[in-house]
């Protein structure tokens, strides 16, 4: 049985998976707080211990850069080694893959209902398709078709330079310049840039926010969740909140675009990450597929390109279909 895990700076996902049963169709499956625990070793061994099941191989996606089977994690302070965890866990085999690999190798097994789109967009089949993934960084990663199928390309493209689009991201670029020595697009479209945004619209711009809402957001483990459940209040939504969301989606849609350009990703953007589900309904407006086609002498060529929203836990799904394939026996 393999064990497969999507490794986050604020969640890690698990699940067990039979070979019979396949990668949707987990026979346990546990959620926690990645920041509660040590180690990713320690994680795995509670949930091995309580499923009572007999583990043998497992496959994590990490959020982070993976060489020579290891991976420092970008949000959390670990060091993970195949190597360790196959002897801690006592296990045959053990692959660390980079999280957003992981999402682009669930991309052409997702299903129907796994997705939302909204672009259809154009063009064909076997073309390059990117996915670019805000969770709590910003991940991204694109497939190419090899003849047979697709392959996965991991990429750290989430720490490029932050490029502003107007003159509101040009104020944000020097807000953020004060706090960080190198601005990334990390920093400002990500559950980690969703409070930087939030705190440069009350500190810059000044636009006002009541105390009770402002109180939430202060004293909130994660600061990024009530902003957005706030931006999208049906009731009432705050003002800087909903900013906030619009500045995120635009810049989101900017770096998205971006993406298709340098991967000529024709086949179709997918957005997956554990923001976008929640912002769902800002991305189906208008101003994430403005941004997106915002390219100048390529603008039409955008408006053709296929954009999608994954709206299932793909890393999961995309580590139990790479350890399913490729771990059998222990390789």
């Amino acid at each position: 049985m393999l064990l497969a895990g999507d490794i986050g700076g604020t969640k890690t996902a698990m699940a067990i998976l039979s070979d019979e049963a396949g990668p949707y169709a987990p026979l346990k499956q546990t959620e926690v707080h990645s920041a509660d625990y040590a180690s990713l070793e320690a994680i795995a061994s509670e949930f091995i211990e309580q499923s009572q099941l007999p583990v043998d191989r497992a496959c994590f996606g990490v959020a982070g850069p993976v060489f020579g089977g290891q991976v420092t994690t970008t949000n959390l302070p670990w060091h993970i080694d195949e190597g360790l965890i196959a002897k801690e866990l006592n296990l045959t085999a053990v692959h660390l893959m980079n999280d957003l690999e992981a999402i682009a190798c669930a991309v052409p097994k997702l299903r129907s209902f796994d997705v939302r789109t909204i672009n259809t967009g154009e063009f064909g089949a076997k073309a390059t398709l990117g996915v670019i993934a805000p969770g709590t960084g910003l991940g991204e990663s694109f497939l190419t078709w090899n003849g047979r199928g697709y392959e996965t390309h991991s990429s750290e493209g989430g720490h490029s330079d932050f490029a502003p689009t107007d003159d509101i991201q040009l104020r944000l670029l020097e807000f953020m310049r004060r706090r960080f020595d190198h601005v990334s697009y990390e920093h400002v479209c990500s559950g980690v840039g969703i409070p930087n945004v939030y705190d440069f619209l009350g500190e810059v711009e000044k636009i006002p926010e009541s105390p009770e809402i402002a109180g939430q957001i202060a004293s909130a483990r994660d600061r990024s969740m009530p902003v957005i459940r706030y931006a999208l209040d049906p009731r009432g939504p705050s003002k800087r909140c909903a900013a906030t969301i619009d500045i995120v989606v635009s810049i989101l849609g900017s770096e998205a675009g971006n993406l298709a350009l340098k991967v000529l990703a024709t086949g179709g953007i997918y957005l997956g990450g554990g923001i976008t589900t929640h912002i769902l309904p800002a991305l189906e407006g208008s101003r994430f597929l403005q941004s997106f086609g915002f390219k100048g002498r390529f603008s039409d060529l955008m408006s053709r390109i296929p954009v999608h929203v994954i709206t299932s836990r793909a890393a999961l799904v995309g580590a139990g279909i790479y350890g399913l394939e490729s771990l059998r026996n222990g390789k």
